[in-house]
């Protein structure tokens, strides 16, 4: 019988992957700051329901490893919740003069939102590879989107300029495709019917 938590955790990664996938498209194509703020609010509480949850399935495996990568997940989950509540709170009373060339005080160039992120999905889902309760293309999909996280970070960090390749090729694929198919992926597998290990 499946734990309630872990159903919820489910619905909770499916709403991730689309409140990732809205965020990427409020901000890359609408360009709306209110909107990306919101989404980008939500999937970070949602996120964190749904890592939570893998983290209880991975911890018989590497108990330390699953700690490790559950608290940098997680941090980086409420550190771009954060960051969403900072920037929603600015999209819907504009301060009078806002420096917009500095970085975000909560998450300076997507330190949290991507670079640790990243650190701790490459944690989580190189632990998914050696669980056979997971699908392997998922595990392998979340290390694909936590090196294109630390890619980001590093880009926004070094590079700045958000046109160059760099940072718009692994913007387009982490954004629009690869994590909010792996919060997809996570959700289903979390949803289907079978027992969860002890």
């Amino acid at each position: 019988m499946k734990s309630s938590f872990e159903k919820f955790a489910g619905w909770m990664a499916l709403l991730a992957g689309i409140s990732g996938f809205l965020y990427s498209v409020a901000f890359i194509v609408l360009q709306n700051s209110l909107l990306s703020a919101l989404f980008l609010l939500l999937g970070g509480l949602f996120s964190s329901t749904a890592l939570t949850a893998l983290y209880q399935r991975l911890r018989g495996a590497e108990s330390g490893f699953a700690l490790l990568g559950l608290l940098l997940a997680l941090s980086a989950a409420l550190g771009s919740a954060i960051h969403g509540g900072y920037d929603l709170a600015n999209a819907l009373h504009p301060p009078a003069s806002l420096n917009t060339d500095l970085p975000n005080p909560i998450d300076p160039r997507g330190l949290l939102t991507f670079g640790i992120a990243g650190l701790g999905l490459f944690l989580l889902a190189w632990l998914m590879t050696q669980e056979m309760i997971f699908p392997k293309n998922l595990a392998y999909l979340g290390i694909l989107s936590a090196i294109l996280m630390i890619i980001l970070y590093l880009g926004r960090l070094i590079i700045l300029q958000a046109t160059s390749f760099v940072i718009v090729i692994p913007a387009l694929l982490e954004g629009f495709l690869v994590n909010p198919i792996w919060y997809l992926g996570l959700g289903l597998t979390f949803l289907r019917d079978q027992n969860p290990p002890k």
